[in-house]
């Protein structure tokens, strides 16, 4: 029996919505975040060392990043369901590209939109002013610029095909979808991207991504 363990407003979101595409047996097993510092409670360190979420176990296995747990179930499990591009095809090529981009070049620039949105209400009051400029300065200066430039690649990409990988939905779809919601949440897409706005419809219309909302409890980014 897969367990996925699920953390609140995560990631994990996405290891249920494959979990129900695949149409795989799976139990959760549910971990809230701290209210206060927003972190994975410490539960979590029993299950793998860094203590964070997503992560999965399946028979003796225990499998971490979100990236990961979706080769690793694609791979096994499947490998017939259309969402796992074929070997060598400039598909499968496309699928492993957005797979890596998701975490290693979209999400940064998020959390660091994060990190600055909550900086001023970090520090003390007398210098929380000054934060708040050097906050409001580094992300018109710094983060929204590279999220504009990811942005217009992602919209001129999806106009390829109409999905991250192709002309079919694959896991890479699955994937994106964290950073993408992000973005509309807090990164600046709006109407002038229309063809990741129509992603977002497809994905949230789909009845898997609505299983796993079912399953998964309420699901809202941080902010």
């Amino acid at each position: 029996m897969i367990t996925v363990h699920h953390l609140n407003n995560s990631r994990s979101q996405r290891v249920l919505w494959l979990l129900e595409e695949l149409g795989l047996d799976y139990q959760i097993r549910f971990y809230q975040r701290n209210p206060k510092t927003m972190l994975a409670p410490p539960e979590l360190l029993a299950v793998h060392p860094l203590g964070k979420s997503p992560v999965i176990t399946d028979g003796d296995l225990t499998v971490a990043e979100s990236g990961n747990i979706i080769e690793y179930l694609l791979e096994r499990y499947g490998a017939d369901s259309g969402l796992l591009p074929a070997a060598g095809t400039a598909e499968r090529l496309r699928y492993r590209y957005w797979l890596h981009f998701a975490e290693g070049s979209a999400m940064p620039w998020l959390l660091l939109g994060l990190i600055f949105a909550k900086m001023p209400g970090a520090v003390p009051v007398l210098i929380r002013p000054i934060a708040k400029m050097l906050a409001q300065g580094m992300r018109s200066r710094l983060v929204a610029p590279q999220q504009e430039r990811q942005l217009k690649f992602m919209e001129a990409e999806m106009g390829k095909d109409g999905w991250f990988a192709g002309a079919q939905f694959t896991g890479a779809d699955i994937q994106m979808s964290f950073p993408v919601e992000g973005l509309r949440a807090r990164g600046g897409l709006d109407a002038r991207y229309p063809r990741l706005l129509h992603y977002l419809e497809a994905i949230h219309a789909r009845p898997a991504y609505q299983r796993a909302l079912e399953k998964g409890g309420p699901y809202e980014l941080l902010r």
